[in-house]
């Protein structure tokens, strides 16, 4: 019979970390089982966005929050389109998260909290991050981690995956897990936690969950649904593939899917005024492009063919407006349209819409309709309107929405035990992190620091207090 852990943990990121180092100060024997040849998941690239209520770092800058206030802000924000009770549980404890990251040696950038940025704001400033992003968060989880793992208390496989779920008399006792030799492996466990992130670079799973391609190539790419598909041969069912939104979109570096981000347009206007016209593939206008609110914008071009549009611009714009391509000088602008693939340019308004495959009647009736108003309402009510569209040569550039989180995941209690199709919990099987959904904190909308800080608080929760093994183990960790 093989050794009894404790506590498996499979995927060792932002909420598996927390989770075994918890479980293992209590005196768990913790088993963490990571696909990847080092530790970290998705901090290792993400930006690493906080939000918490009620935090030292909140109370030391003179800002005044609550839970409560913290919970009604997700809400306004997601449209009520998040999971309440989900929401309610992550807030109710990020406080204490954020200060034990601060405690761990976690450093918020001088002027947080804060209210936002690229998100709707939120109403007071609980909003931080550190200098590094989500590597900031690595450096304060891992070492407590690796103190634990020096104790004897928690064990680390990494590149091993699991591939299977162990089930007896209907509950799950453990996993089956290869390395790197292919041999296939079981551990028994008496908790199994599935910490795995989610599946935004499997192209396949993404479009079958989601109905939308997954046109970039930038998500973790260990996020490969692995945990998703154990979870489903236990009973296990996913939620929330409705609430699918897309950033606002950047530059790609090719046509192809998916493919890398060349460049990111600065389409927030508080940021930059536009100066450009956007249109989609019909050459028609669909969205106010000063539009003060994010998520308006996004939601905008999630009714766009593709989640595509087109930036437009002729030689007066190009000369005068501040560049619109975030860090890029105008010099590497202008070369862009001679180099890269989703650049266009041409003498006339229908050479322009033939070379980027978009409606040229309708570009020019956009375009036309556009310089008329400058003298008065605009049709679409943008405000911000500096020069006509006049000048040749004109130029295009493709811009594509995408969106590289989960949004969909799996249906957990608030025990964060994962249930079945009919509702109710599979025995010692748990889920946090991604691979719940960011559309169960976040909703149809993105909301500052609801995907990081949810994804600590659940692992720190489940470690700290929500997992539980022998009764004597149990009694003798009080």
């Amino acid at each position: 019979m093989p050794d009894l852990w404790d506590i498996i943990v499979v995927g060792g990121g932002t909420a598996g970390l927390p989770a075994a180092t918890f479980a293992a100060r209590r005196g768990a024997k913790v088993l963490v089982i990571e696909a990847a040849p080092v530790i970290g998941g998705t901090t290792q690239i993400s930006t690493g966005q906080l939000s918490a209520a009620g935090s030292r770092l909140q109370v030391n800058t003179g800002v005044t929050d609550t839970p409560d206030l913290h919970f009604d802000d997700v809400i306004r924000i997601s449209k009520n389109t998040c999971d309440p009770m989900l929401v309610r549980l992550a807030v109710d404890n990020a406080a204490d998260t954020l200060d034990w990251l601060m405690d761990s040696g976690f450093t918020p950038l001088d002027n947080h909290p804060v209210l936002g940025k690229a998100h709707e704001p939120y109403s007071v400033e609980r909003y931080c991050w550190g200098k590094d992003g989500g590597v900031s968060i690595l450096e304060a989880i891992q070492p407590p981690y690796e103190a634990e793992v020096a104790k004897g208390g928690a064990t680390t496989m990494l590149d091993t995956v699991v591939t299977d779920l162990i089930e007896e008399a209907g509950a799950i006792v453990g996993v089956v897990a290869k390395g790197l030799d292919g041999i296939a492996t079981e551990y028994r466990g008496r908790n199994i936690l599935l910490t795995t992130g989610g599946y935004a670079s499997n192209g396949e799973m993404f479009e079958a969950i989601n109905g939308y391609k997954q046109y970039t190539a930038e998500a973790y790419p260990y996020a490969l649904g692995q945990g998703v598909t154990l979870a489903e041969s236990a009973g296990g069912q996913m939620r929330g593939a409705e609430k699918y939104y897309c950033s606002f979109g950047s530059v790609m570096e090719s046509s192809a899917i998916p493919s890398k981000v060349l460049a990111r347009p600065n389409h927030w206007p508080e940021q930059r005024a536009p100066w450009e016209v956007y249109v989609n593939v019909h050459g028609e206008r669909f969205i106010a492009e000063d539009n003060p609110s994010v998520d308006v914008r996004e939601h905008a071009l999630l009714k766009q063919p593709d989640l595509r549009y087109w930036i437009i611009f002729d030689q007066h714009i190009a000369e005068t407006a501040p560049v619109i391509f975030i860090e890029w000088t105008r010099e590497k602008m202008m070369e862009a349209f001679a180099n890269e693939e989703l650049f266009y340019s041409a003498d006339t308004l229908a050479e322009l819409a033939t070379a980027a495959g978009i409606d040229g009647t309708n570009l020019e009736k956009s375009i036309a309709d556009y310089n008329a108003a400058l003298g008065g309402d605009d049709p679409l009510g943008r405000q911000h309107r500096p020069a006509p569209v006049v000048k040749p040569p004109f130029y295009a550039v493709r811009a594509q929405g995408a969106s590289i989180t989960s949004i969909a995941g799996l249906n957990v209690d608030a025990s964060l035990r994962v249930l079945d199709k009919a509702g109710n919990p599979i025995p010692n099987l748990f889920a946090a992190g991604e691979i719940l959904g960011s559309g169960q904190t976040m909703g149809e909308a993105s909301v500052g620091g609801m995907m990081v800080t949810p994804a600590l608080t659940f692992g720190r929760m489940l470690g700290d207090s929500m997992l539980s093994w022998t009764d004597e183990k149990a009694a003798a960790a009080e």
